[in-house]
């Protein structure tokens, strides 16, 4: 876990991972933004952003969506825009989940995987997922503010054994993973 960074305003969220090999079923990994609300940061999410989706005002967009982790560099981005977003969110969890269609996949099966979040030129995270590796989806980090103050981001790698529908319910919990 690292120091918090203060005063970030919009950032981009990145992850890459190798194809499946030849013959196999594609392996699809998914960035999820959850949304919530300034008076109850802990309840159930405002909202979700994640493939097929973005935020109702625009400030949550998925720039890039893979369904196979094929191409160079980042396979799937998101952009987040936190200083446009209202003040009546307090805090946005971002997490990144492996879809289960061709059997059960952990972080330690796919090969090749990173996670960045980025404000400009700046890595805020940096991660492999191999301290998650037994884990089908993991929490990377967090945004939060209190009122109109600055919004204060939080890295917290932490494993989920989920599928995303139930790890997209329960990512945002206090609890350290489930």
């Amino acid at each position: 876990m690292s120091t918090p960074n203060k005063d970030i305003e919009k950032v981009e969220v990145r992850i890459k991972w190798d194809p499946s090999p030849h013959g196999e079923p594609d392996i699809d990994l998914d960035i999820i933004a959850a949304t919530y609300r300034a008076e109850e940061p802990y309840g159930s999410p405002a909202y979700l952003v994640h493939f097929d989706s973005r935020s109702p005002d625009g400030t949550i967009i998925l720039n890039r969506d893979s369904r196979t982790g094929q191409g160079f560099g980042f396979d799937e981005v998101m952009t987040i825009e936190l200083e446009r977003l209202a003040e009546r969110y307090g805090r946005v969890v971002v997490g990144v989940a492996i879809q289960q269609r061709g059997g059960r996949k952990t972080f330690g099966e796919v090969g090749s995987t990173a996670v960045q979040i980025r404000e400009g030129y700046t890595n805020l995270l940096e991660d492999d997922f191999s301290g998650v590796g037994p884990s089908t989806a993991a929490v990377v980090g967090e945004f939060s503010r209190t009122g109109s103050g600055p919004w204060v981001f939080r890295a917290d790698v932490r494993g989920f054994d989920a599928d995303p529908d139930a790890f997209a319910a329960v990512m945002g919990n206090r609890a350290s993973g489930a």
